[in-house]
Parts: C-alpha cells; structure tokens; sequence
C-alpha cells in the first residue's frame, strides 16, 4: 500500500472511529474524494478497497461504497448521543475465529463472481455423465496457471480435477494400494491433519518424518525407509505446514533423486504457494522432476472458497529416468479416479476456469496478497519482543505459529477460547502416538476485518502473558 493510499484508508477508518461516519453511511465516489483530497482517483481506489477488504466498507459495483451495516462499534452518527451520561454498555459476546486454512472470501469482487457463475449456468447441459477427470475448460486453465505462476506447464490431459486436497491425496493412495498390500506414507511431523486423515481412509499406514526449520528432514527419511519400504511420501516443501519451512533447491533434487532411486512417490502439497510474501517463490518439485517421480496437488480451498470443495492434481511426467517415467502411478490413479466418477459439478468447474480465464482470478490474487501482508505485518508487530514466543510461518500463506517456550499451550487455547478468540493448538498437527510434544498456538490471520483482528491480536498477547 502506498503512503498516499495508507493516509485515504486512515482518514475513513478515523471518520468510522470517531463517529463522523456511522454503519451504513455513504461514502464520496473514488472521483469527488480524489478531487477534495488532491489525489490521483487510483490512491482513493485502492483505499477503498483495501477498507473493503478490512470490513469497513461495503463495494458493490454500481453502487453508492458505504460503511458496512454490521461493524461493530460503528453506529450512525445521527443516532449517537451528544454526551454520555453514564459508561456505555458492554458488547455482546462475539466470536473471532482465528482457526486456520480459510481465507478472506470477501476480497473476489461481486461483479466478477455473478458473471463467473452466469457464464457456468450459460454452458450447454450435455446429455452424458461428466468426465471424471475434469471439464476440459478448467483443466486447460490450470495447466495454463501452472505454467505462468509455478514454472512447468503440464498437458492439460495429465491435469484430475478434484474435490480439494484431501480427495487427491487418497486418490493417490488408492492407487498405491492396489499393489496388494497398505501402502505405507511417510508424513510431515508435526504436519496437515487432514492429509493424514485422507491416508489412512484410502488403506494406507503413516511413517511419521520430523521436519527442521527448512522442511521435511531428509535424513529422517531415510530411516524411515530403511525401517520399512515406503511406497510415497507426502511433503509441503514450499510452505511446510504448519511450522512455515521452505525446503531449499538443494535438498529438493536431493528429495527427487532419493524417491526415483527408491521407487518412490512424491505427493507435493502446493497448498497456498501463490502467498509469497517474502523473498522469491521456490519451484514446485514438479518443475525439477525429471524422473516422473511427482504428483503435484492443488486446490482453490486457500485462494478462493473452501466450500467450492475443488482442487486438482497432475499425473506424473511419464518420462525421465524412473523405471517406467511414471507411467504405472499415472494409469493407477486415473483408475482410481474413473473408478469413483465425477466428485465436482461441472457447473463448479466451469466458474472457475471463467474467473481464470477472463483474469479474475489473478486479479483476485493480487488484491489478496497485498492484504495478506498487511495482516502478517499486523501478527509480527503483536507479538514482537514478547519474551518466549517464536513467530514462524509468516513468509508466505495465510496463517502464522507461535511457539511457546514458557506458556503451555492448552490453557491458552481454552482461556482464549472463554474470550471469544479461537485459535488451534500446534500439538493437534502431530502425529499421533510420535512422542513428539510441542507448545505453541496456530492462527489463521486472513478471514476476520482488520480491526476485529487487531483486537483478538492484543487479547492474545494478553492471554499468553497472563498464563505464563
């Protein structure tokens, strides 16, 4: 956010707080607010937005921009008293979820939804079941995404639509299992839980793998390979989650060459590489593989909605030096897949390769990680300088850990929980019976207003202080 627009967006969060401007107020248009502050009608636009965004205003295209209706602490100045004759009453209890893994779904603009989905009901029915791999219009639209945002650019033929990540990665198993025994899945430790879940529904067994400051150990996994032969191994290398490494270059061809030496699958968990909000994005293992050893996953659950339920993953290369390029795994799961039909409206489907295609979503995107930003600064200052705490995770996505040398855990995440903030506790995402105990709390920054999350911020440092 420029100087300029910061000081718009401060001069109407001011106006909200002060009472000059009361729920459901209307503000200037971007053009006569520019013209009376002096400024480019592009700062006043940003501002705008990005106050749309935070839960100040309400934008919709063609209308008047107003203050939201339901913003707390923000009642119509017309409706204020001149003085107060006595200490307000107190707010009635709220909730401010702080889980993690959802993103801000109120930064896609309305107008480029209602013409995504009235685009999708356009579409012919055809008289036939849907393809089970996916409408070819999203398929096409996602390879074409790979190649622009993660480097490698995949045959749209090789590209399943799913029901988000979880499905795509039972998938995978499903299709390890038919070598006739459970196949067995090295996991991240402490590492995402639903993940796990979907493993062990598709008849797989766990091989838990501690992970270091940069990702998955690989010398853990060799261990573990040594112990008993793994059939795949499930990684977050970009954004490991939830502590927030990033495995280095380096150790992501090490990873590569050791899984097509073993005959191993990689299932690469891309969950929420388009939120880099510092230093460059790392490739995705996909663009290193020359051994056809990668099944690379994705979803929209972290960029758009999570309740569209709509991911995708994307068969191995089929060539390279791998004994069969990949080609086994790749048939594997397409049967796998067929064998369980369509899991996605193909209405679904067709919204979203309209978003993609007409620049929607990349337009999305980019409101996005300017708010994610803002939001991360918001999590580094709350907890700068607390004694005790580690912050990690903030390069990149939508959540942040804070590891707790001195507090235990659990009874800030109850204490918080009595005060309306909810929050997960770090020790959830380790694999049962690991013996691995960590202290820490995990929050999702990216779905409540901005000042709604200020304040859960300060409750937390309060809690965390107090506990301690």
């Amino acid at each position: 956010m420029t100087t300029k627009t910061a000081r718009v967006a401060d001069l109407v969060r001011n106006m909200v707080h002060d009472g000059r401007l009361g729920a459901g107020d209307p503000l200037p248009s971007t053009r006569t607010l520019a013209g009376e502050l002096g400024v480019a009608r592009g700062t006043v636009t940003a501002a705008y937005e990005q106050l749309d965004g935070e839960g100040y205003l309400v934008l919709r295209h063609g209308a008047v921009p107003r203050v939201a209706a339901t913003l707390a602490g923000a009642p119509r100045a017309t409706d204020r008293p001149v003085r107060a004759e006595r200490p307000p009453p107190a707010r009635a209890a709220h909730v401010v979820d702080l889980q993690p893994g959802v993103p801000n779904v109120a930064t896609i603009s309305d107008r480029d939804r209602r013409a995504a989905w009235r685009h999708a009901l356009a579409v012919p029915v055809a008289p036939r079941y849907p393809d089970p791999t996916g409408e070819p219009a999203l398929r096409g639209q996602v390879a074409t995404q790979l190649a622009l945002s993660r480097g490698f650019a995949p045959d749209p033929r090789r590209v399943v639509v799913t029901a988000g990540t979880a499905e795509a990665i039972s998938l995978v198993v499903e299709a390890l299992a038919r070598h006739g025994r459970p196949p067995r899945v090295a996991v991240e430790n402490p590492g995402y839980r639903a993940g796990r879940r979907a493993v062990v529904s598709a008849g797989g067994v766990l091989a838990p793998v501690p992970v270091t400051d940069h990702g998955l150990d690989l010398d853990a996994l060799r261990t573990a390979q040594a112990h008993a032969p793994l059939d795949a191994v499930m990684v977050t290398p970009s954004h490991q989650y939830p502590l927030g490494g990033a495995l280095p270059v380096a150790r992501r061809l090490e990873l590569l060459r050791w899984a097509a030496a073993e005959r191993v699958l990689v299932i690469e968990d891309d969950y929420d590489s388009e939120f880099r909000h510092r230093g460059s994005p790392l490739p995705a293992l996909a663009t290193l593989d020359e051994h056809g050893v990668v099944v690379h996953v994705g979803s929209f659950s972290k960029v758009l909605d999570p309740s569209l339920r709509c991911g995708y993953l994307v068969l191995p290369s089929g060539t390279g030096g791998a004994p069969d390029g990949g080609t086994a795994a790749a048939e594997a799961i397409l049967a796998a897949r067929t064998g369980r039909g369509a899991t996605v409206a193909s209405v679904v489907q067709h919204a979203l390769a309209h978003l993609m295609s007409t620049g929607a979503l990349r337009r999305h995107v980019a409101r996005c990680r300017r708010d994610y930003r803002d939001r991360r600064r918001l999590v580094a200052e709350a907890f700068a300088g607390l004694p005790g705490v580690r912050v990690r995770a903030l390069d990149g996505g939508l959540h942040a850990v804070l590891e707790l040398s001195t507090t235990p855990a659990r009874a800030v995440v109850e204490r918080l929980g009595g005060r309306g903030v909810q929050v997960a506790d770090l020790q959830d995402y380790v694999v049962e019976g690991s013996g691995l105990r960590l202290d820490g709390l995990v929050l999702g920054y990216a779905p409540p207003p901005v000042a709604a999350l200020r304040d859960a911020l300060r409750t937390i440092r309060a809690e965390i202080t107090a506990t301690g």
